[in-house]
């Protein structure tokens, strides 16, 4: 038998990881989506990411990729920037206060491999406080080969450990979360645009086009670690879910964009209750609107416009 000594070709490429999960705050490593990141000028970045063909909350609908994956995978570039390229400590918490996305439907179809994505971004107004950021906007350009498959844009806060326990006011902490009761009943999948009770984060209520917040804090991706208070991502997808569910019928309706506004912090401690109405768009031919309002207390904590697509 011959041996070959020579090694194979393959052995000098670079190989593909993920960063660490710690820099993009998630528990498990199969919901990490960067790949990787590097400098491109002063307070520009380039960011890779990957996309799985199908994931087990983020799922394709009519041959699509999500556009709430998109949301996620934005959200992971904000830790993964203020502790790599601002030097934040870890401790530090974030809090996310506006937020808007508009993506290219052509360029979100789900293919025989992987999507391999770059992020391109912009940090501009930055406050800093200490040598760290204490505030900043990130503007994105997300590019899939030669295609734009999408633009955003965020804007949030840093917090010190101890300012934070201040504007949390006591309920900094796990101990609410730990104590949370089962959700109360969820909507039918159907009317959501989900296929499983699982992943439905609206309860229904006696009021046409109302619903309270579900809050289920098992769900292993919308809460893959203790939080002390309600994700942004939960209320991205009680958005999505209220403009499927204010028109039931309208076949596939798919978030091609977002406007967001996170007014204040939701907690686990009292109902927090969504509406949604129509709106009409800005300009004709234009994908339909929908205003998506959450109020918890009596007090607005939470707007979203958003545009939604048919397809398939």
């Amino acid at each position: 038998m011959l041996i070959s000594t020579e090694r194979p070709a393959t052995a000098h490429r670079s190989l593909t990881t993920t960063v660490a999960k710690e820099y993009v705050h998630r528990a498990a490593l199969s919901d990490v989506f960067l790949t990787g990141w590097s400098t491109s000028g002063p307070d520009a970045f380039t960011i890779e990411a990957q996309w799985p063909r199908r994931h087990s909350f983020y799922a394709s609908d009519s041959g699509l990729y999500d556009p709430l994956l998109l949301c996620e995978t934005i959200r992971q570039t904000l830790p993964l920037l203020t502790h790599t390229a601002y030097g934040v400590p870890f401790g530090h918490q974030l809090s996310w206060s506006r937020f808007r996305y508009a993506v290219n439907p052509h360029a979100m179809r789900v293919e025989r491999t992987p999507a391999e994505l770059k992020l391109h971004v912009n940090c501009t107004n930055i406050t800093y406080r200490r040598d760290l950021p204490v505030a900043l906007s990130m503007h994105y350009e997300v590019t899939r080969g030669d295609n734009l498959l999408a633009v955003a844009s965020t804007v949030f806060n840093c917090h010190s450990p101890a300012v934070y326990q201040r504007l949390r006011g006591g309920r900094a902490g796990t101990r609410v979360f730990w104590e949370m009761p089962r959700p109360g009943s969820p909507l039918p999948p159907e009317r959501c645009g989900r296929t499983g009770v699982q992943d439905v984060v609206l309860s229904p209520s006696s009021e046409p086009a109302r619903w309270q917040l579900r809050v289920d804090t098992e769900h292993p991706v919308l809460f893959d670690h203790p939080v002390d208070h309600v994700p942004g991502m939960l209320l991205l997808e009680a958005a999505r879910q209220a403009a499927h569910a204010c028109a039931p019928d309208g076949g596939p309706r798919w978030p091609a964009s977002m406007n967001v506004h996170f007014r204040r912090y939701v907690e686990f401690s009292s109902p927090c209750w969504i509406t949604a109405e129509a709106v009409p768009p800005q300009t004709e031919g234009r994908d339909k609107g929908v205003r998506v309002d959450a109020v918890q207390d009596g007090v607005p904590v939470f707007d979203a416009t958003v545009a939604v697509a048919q397809i398939g």
